[in-house]
């Protein structure tokens, strides 16, 4: 099984940063996809960036040039640098994770860390 602990919400200030983080940690055999989802009051779940096994990455139009996906397999950590923040980006953000157990593939989910972003 694989436990995710998030790191790195709060308020920012229209225009700011922020940086979060999720790291993976319990009995697994292989790390596959690592993303980071978000959920606005009264809004569906959606994804806004993910980082492939590959070294690909997807992020959703609305985030693009402005959040940075970035993984490290040692640390089995991902990252979201979350910069030029808007109000619309306000939400709780989720990371989640696919995984190998070696005998199925698997996904989990973080608790969810609050981003406001307010003046």
């Amino acid at each position: 099984q694989v436990q995710l602990v998030e790191f790195g919400g709060g308020l920012v200030q229209p225009g700011g940063s922020l940086r979060l983080s999720c790291a993976a940690s319990g009995t697994f055999f292989r790390i596959y996809d690592m993303g980071w989802h978000r959920q606005a009051p009264g809004k569906e779940r959606e994804l806004v960036a993910n980082s492939a096994i590959t070294g690909n990455t997807y992020y959703a139009d609305s985030v693009k040039g402005r959040f940075t996906i970035s993984r490290d397999t040692t640390k089995n950590t991902v990252y979201l640098q979350m910069d030029s923040l808007r109000p619309e980006d306000t939400a709780v953000y989720y990371c989640r994770v696919f995984f190998s157990t070696g005998i199925e593939n698997r996904d989990t989910w973080g608790q969810g860390t609050q981003v406001t972003v307010s003046s």
